[in-house]
């Protein structure tokens, strides 16, 4: 196993080997461009941007859903979501509970809205390892009965069924969240950062923390120095309407970023991961812990405030073009990466699982993440056989998205949208990342490869599909 080659590395400056730690570092609607370092010029992150320099960013990574839940459900059970019918948001409306007036030409399929006890857990596998498990932040992945603490975590720290700081003071003082106070003048992801050091400080052994900030999720408030700094930065860009809007689906998309409030949000959840980075380095657990750096989902920049642009990504949150799924990915894994590298194959969030297992010498668990797979191989800059990964969203996207699946295999990706009219859509994503081309018509048989494969894919995991409302507003599907 490459853990045991992370342990021998280790063992050359230790006189006793201890197994990796882990930090996840989750963030919340973070879109693939919302970084200094993946090209954002507006906003300031120096402390993500020095992760980056010192480990391997990878430029082809996905998340399993354009929607949070699913996503973080993924993340922690190994499994795609249409494989345990978490296919949507934790709380989003049944097709059973539509309201009289609903007027979509299709009834969304159901979903299950807590991640099952019986799944085991990734925080479940390192705990069974001897590691102490921490968990702080949004969590959103089932009632009580079903949050951090019934699924692994020793440590439960402010995560719960909601998807958001929705409380009194929301993002500041007073919080609401379990197990974590509040006193006047306190800033929710700096409050999740210090919890999370104060559990790595104080115990003995190898942790597994998951800091999973609530930033840069709605509502939109940020603090009162950040958010003057970019309002005159904003004044110094002088974007034009017609500079700032474009037009996806049914609405209109941020093309440009120059949203002072949010940009406020990211640079505050910046800071809050260089107090935990500063923190290992200061006390020289940066040499032997693994640090991985993720979003849930893409920026959100068709709706509820659009704070946010993906280009040269198409749409954002909610959608299966790239803008909804593609994520900014860091990993550090000392003995491992190497400085400044970049690796540009295809990962998918249920690959965490088995890759965080192997690199801490942890028994894999095969009958469990079935659907992911190590990319340890190119952590070391190895080659990666091909291979298809998959989304399925059945759902309408609060954000103006569509009930659809989509398949990726190296350059090429096909979209299959289930409302009639919409049918398929093909891109070659190296040449055409802004899905701008469809290249249905020219590359057909490309196209019907894919589409085999996709429904094969849904047979398999028995995905469940959109209802009919009317029986001329869904094609035969194959499904």
């Amino acid at each position: 196993m490459i853990g045991s080659l992370v342990l021998a590395s280790l063992a050359a400056s230790s006189a006793v080997v201890e197994r990796p730690n882990v930090l996840f570092i989750l963030v919340d609607d973070l879109g693939w461009t919302d970084l200094g370092y993946s090209g954002s010029s507006f906003y300031d992150t120096p402390n993500i941007d020095r992760l980056a320099s010192s480990g391997m960013v990878f430029t082809n990574a996905y998340a399993a859903c354009p929607v949070c839940s699913p996503t973080r459900a993924s993340i922690m059970a190994g499994k795609y979501p249409a494989r345990m019918d978490t296919t949507d948001w934790f709380g989003a409306p049944q097709p059973d509970r539509l309201s009289a007036n609903y007027s979509r030409p299709l009834k969304p399929a159901p979903y299950l809205n807590r991640l099952p006890l019986e799944e085991v857990t990734l925080a479940e596998a390192f705990k069974e390892g001897g590691y102490r498990t921490f968990f702080a932040g949004k969590w959103h992945l089932g009632p009580e009965g079903f949050w951090p603490q019934d699924q692994g975590f020793d440590v439960n720290i402010g995560g719960n069924q909601t998807g958001g700081p929705y409380g009194p003071g929301k993002y500041f003082h007073p919080f609401d969240k379990p197990n974590l106070t509040s006193e006047p003048g306190d800033h929710l992801p700096a409050r999740l950062a210090e919890e999370t050091v104060k559990f790595i400080d104080g115990g003995e052994g190898p942790f597994f923390a998951y800091l999973s900030f609530y930033s840069v999720h709605t509502p939109l408030m940020g603090r009162d120095d950040l958010v003057e700094k970019y309002r005159f930065r904003k004044a110094i860009v002088g974007a034009s309407d017609e500079d700032i809007w474009g037009v996806e689906g049914p609405g209109k998309v941020r093309l440009i970023q120059e949203h002072a409030v949010y940009a406020a949000m990211v640079e505050a959840m910046d800071e809050a991961v260089g107090y935990v980075l500063d923190y290992l380095e200061e006390t020289g657990l940066d040499g032997n812990t693994i640090v991985v750096f993720f979003s849930d989902n893409g920026g959100l920049s068709t709706s509820e405030g659009h704070p946010t642009s993906n280009l040269p990504l198409r749409a954002g949150k909610g959608w299966l073009y790239e803008g909804g799924i593609r994520e900014p990915l860091i990993v550090r894994a000392p003995g491992v990466t190497r400085m400044v590298t970049i690796s540009h194959e295809p990962v998918i969030s249920t690959d965490f699982y088995p890759t965080l297992l192997e690199l801490c010498d942890l028994p894999a668990r095969p009958g469990q993440h079935v659907d992911g797979r190590s990319f340890v191989d190119q952590l070391l800059e190895g080659e990666m056989e091909e291979r298809p990964i998959f989304w399925h969203y059945p759902h309408y996207g609060n954000q103006g998205g569509s009930p659809g699946s989509a398949v990726r295999l190296g350059d090429w990706k096909l979209i299959e949208w289930f409302e009639d009219g919409r049918l398929l859509e093909l891109y070659n994503l190296r040449v055409d990342p802004g899905e701008t081309e469809n290249l249905i018509s020219e590359r057909s048989e490309r196209a019907k490869e894919l589409l085999i494969m996709l429904r094969q894919w849904r047979r398999e995991v028995d995905a469940k599909m959109p209802s009919l409302k009317n029986e001329n507003n869904l094609r035969a599907s194959g499904y």
